[in-house]
């Protein structure tokens, strides 16, 4: 299956959530491979600690193989590659997890129908290995964006079951740059259908992700005065009605994750040692994220036609 991780805008927690997300896929035992197709700004390889395995991809990138400069784009084997002294010790029955990085230099660029003939051919190729590929888009509508509803509507990607999450903040900026994302005149679904994508199709299989949830009858807002607890539940009840004017209601979203202040500070996978051991992250954005991994693959929390 192919997710694609897209969002209104930078810092709306799609590449750290992704990473995450695709980390918890693999401790439940499923093959997974993470392609960093964030042109401008590929920070998956930070997210995982990779940084030296990183260095060493450079010219074998995903920039390289999408403009045909290698065969084979690198392969980073995070489990065995990491810095991050959790993930060295693999559990015992979890599955591969492998990222694709792109290019430290690299930068957004306009696709043509060779890269895109070796895009198709990498997802095939990949679909046939890996249980779950997340492929990290850049942020707005980018290259990369226009690149995978060209792919997956091609006739040879019909038979590869493919979903599409759009991560945003939670304010009234980053619900209506989402809805525009996804729902716009030059939008996700417009720009699919304009591919050859079946509309209904497409949009059963859009799910919305809010980021950076305040909940302020968690235990983080504890000390609120009363007066800015009512009003933060008032602006979460304006929220909730601004996104279902704009088609973005509770049905169409997959999951939420809680404001966390380790992501605040640092974007990094959230362990069972960080909730559990050090004690540096809150428990409810280790359960939020293994529950949206657990959505992923379930079909209860999708309308694919």
């Amino acid at each position: 299956m192919l997710i694609f991780a897209a969002s209104d805008k930078g810092g709306a927690g799609r590449s750290v959530t992704g990473a995450n997300l695709a980390y918890h896929r693999a401790l439940a035992g499923d093959e997974v491979c993470y392609l960093d197709f964030d042109f401008g700004s590929p920070t998956a390889s930070a997210v995982f600690d990779v940084p030296e395995a990183r260095l060493a991809a450079e010219g074998r990138s995903l920039h390289a193989y999408l403009k045909g400069e290698v065969v084979d784009p690198a392969r980073i084997d995070v489990w065995a590659e990491t810095e991050h002294q959790v993930l060295r010790h693999r559990p015992s029955c979890s599955g591969r997890l492998v990222l694709m990085p792109g290019d430290l230099s690299g930068g957004d660029f306009a696709t043509t129908e060779n890269d895109l003939r070796r895009c198709v051919d990498l997802l095939l190729k990949l679909h046939h290995e890996f249980d779950l590929i997340l492929v990290d888009l850049r942020a707005g509508r980018s290259y990369a964006l226009e690149l995978a509803l060209a792919a997956t509507a091609q006739p040879e990607m019909r038979a590869v079951p493919a979903r599409w999450l759009v991560f945003h903040r939670w304010t009234r900026q980053h619900v209506a740059a989402a809805a525009h994302l996804v729902f716009g005149r030059h939008g996700l679904v417009a720009g699919g259908v304009a591919r050859g994508h079946d509309e209904d199709a497409l949009r059963g299989a859009i799910r919305f992700v809010r980021s950076a949830v305040a909940d302020p009858d968690a235990p983080l807002w504890s000390q609120l005065w009363p007066t800015q607890a009512a009003w933060m539940r008032a602006c979460d009840d304006g929220l909730d009605r601004l996104a279902s004017e704009h088609g973005m209601g509770r049905g169409q979203v997959l999951g939420s994750v809680p404001f966390e202040p380790v992501l605040q500070w640092r974007e990094q996978l959230i362990t069972d040692e960080d909730v559990l051991g050090s004690r540096i992250a809150d428990l409810a954005t280790w359960q939020a994220l293994s529950d949206l991994a657990d959505r992923l693959t379930d079909d209860r929390h999708w309308e694919l036609a």
